[in-house]
């Protein structure tokens, strides 16, 4: 076998091992006890008559709920399915196995109780009302796979209606390890993100979102490209035009990107850059090898598609990238959003954060990308991988401590004392877990 097809079924592997259990273990999250059952008596202090005194304590001061029930840990992953991985739009159940996995990242890295909620309409209010209506029982909602334009109003909308923070992991959470990765991808090859030129392949939620933050921090849009399935974005795309009330920043990118008013494709947007980020449908062959040669000294490629990149590391790598990375855990450099949301909402939660800003997701970004920094970067290493489980609660104490300073806490907490209790909520979960591995609770995989 050659080494290439060793990879490729490297690759396939995960698929094979997922269809052999999942069927086995028929979910992968489930509710359990937090509070101790000592005997039956404890029924009548859980549960009724003992329950009356919590419950009209939280109905004469409502923020007591945070206190005295699972919703300050808790969040809601909700979706209706219409934009699932690189899978397109398959419905809330086919989409359900996705959120179960989303809600075993959040529990495991994050030590949050996250579960999943599948909505049976893709009308863009309905899923909005669906959310707040269930605001009571929940800390926060994570938003997932939901199809672009929608996804832009159901997210500004309730950011501003819900009272509690609201997230769309697939623009934010995307976005803000992407830009931690691009940082230290810059980083190896002595190149500033205020001087480079960047092609966005894709224009959907993610790349949408991408190009919003790295542009904030200081990328020039003029010095950029952006493609989607018509080609490349620029002011003479009437078709954008005649929908910019739904595609608001894909117009904006129209008018500030591409200041050389190139056409064509993804081998177009290409030619002469220094870095590519595809974020696009999956691959392999979405980019093509010829491309990669194409652009500027020591390419930088992000081929983010799930689940199958838009181009093979190891074809980009002998096309002359310098650095590759992917959103897949069996290659080097995963830029992979599990980075981000688990700890993001870690710090969001512990001190009852009203929302998740801009700056919150800079400071995500930040300690992602210091901590890579501190074990030393490499070309197959910007970012922390999810064995390094530490970079969770430093990130999520700085997640906290900018919601903080940018008033958006309910709750004052130091950077020094979030880390000590992320780390142990953190902590909690893996030993748990584990724990529950030991004594068989879990049971083995065949």
């Amino acid at each position: 076998m050659s080494k290439k097809d060793e990879l490729l079924a490297k690759a396939n592997q995960p698929a094979e091992d997922a269809m052999r259990l999942h069927p086995f273990y028929r979910g992968k999250v489930e509710t359990t006890l937090r509070c101790p059952v000592r005997d039956v008596k404890d029924f009548a202090i859980w549960y009724t008559p003992g329950v009356a005194a919590p419950c009209k304590a939280i109905a004469a001061d409502p923020e007591l709920v945070y206190e005295y029930t699972h919703k300050w840990n808790t969040v809601a992953v909700a979706s209706d399915g219409s934009r699932v991985l690189g899978l397109g739009d398959i419905g809330p159940k086919a989409g359900l196995p996705v959120m179960e996995g989303k809600a075993l990242l959040f529990k495991y890295l994050g030590g949050v109780d996250a579960w999943p909620i599948m909505i049976d309409s893709k009308d863009p209010d309905k899923i909005i009302d669906t959310v707040l209506l269930l605001q009571p029982g929940f800390g926060g909602v994570n938003l997932e796979d939901l199809a672009q334009p929608k996804c832009f109003r159901i997210l500004d909308t309730l950011r501003q209606k819900a009272e509690i923070p609201v997230w769309h992991d697939d623009q934010q959470g995307t976005a803000t390890v992407t830009l931690a990765g691009l940082l230290n991808a810059l980083r190896i090859v002595g190149k500033k993100l205020n001087e480079v030129s960047i092609a966005f392949i894709g224009s959907g939620a993610a790349n949408v979102a991408c190009a919003r933050l790295i542009f904030a921090v200081g990328a020039d849009p003029a010095h950029c490209y952006m493609t989607d399935i018509r080609g490349m974005l620029n002011k003479r795309r009437s078709d954008l035009e005649l929908r910019k009330a739904e595609y608001v920043d894909n117009w904006k990118f129209c008018q500030t990107t591409n200041a050389e008013d190139r056409d064509g494709g993804i081998a177009e947007a290409l030619r002469g850059v220094d870095v590519v980020i595809a974020y696009s449908a999956p691959g392999p062959g979405v980019i093509q090898a010829e491309w990669i040669r194409s652009m500027a000294k020591d390419p930088i490629v992000f081929a983010c598609a799930n689940p199958t990149p838009e181009i093979w590391p190891w074809e980009a790598k002998e096309a002359g990238a310098a650095i590759v990375a992917t959103g897949r855990s069996d290659f080097p450099n995963q830029v992979n959003n599990s980075l981000g949301f688990p700890a993001i909402f870690r710090g969001v939660l512990d001190v009852r954060a009203r929302t998740i800003t801009e700056g919150m997701c800079l400071a995500a970004a930040t300690a992602l990308a210091d901590m890579a920094q501190e074990r030393g970067l490499t070309p197959d290493y910007i970012l922390p991988t999810m064995d390094e489980w530490q970079v969770f609660p430093r990130e999520a104490a700085a997640v906290a401590a900018q919601a903080v300073k940018e008033g958006v806490a309910g709750i004052q907490v130091t950077y020094e004392d979030e880390l000590r209790q992320a780390e142990a909520m953190i902590r909690r979960s893996r030993e748990m877990t584990q724990a529950m591995m030991t004594a068989g609770l879990i049971a083995a995989a065949p």
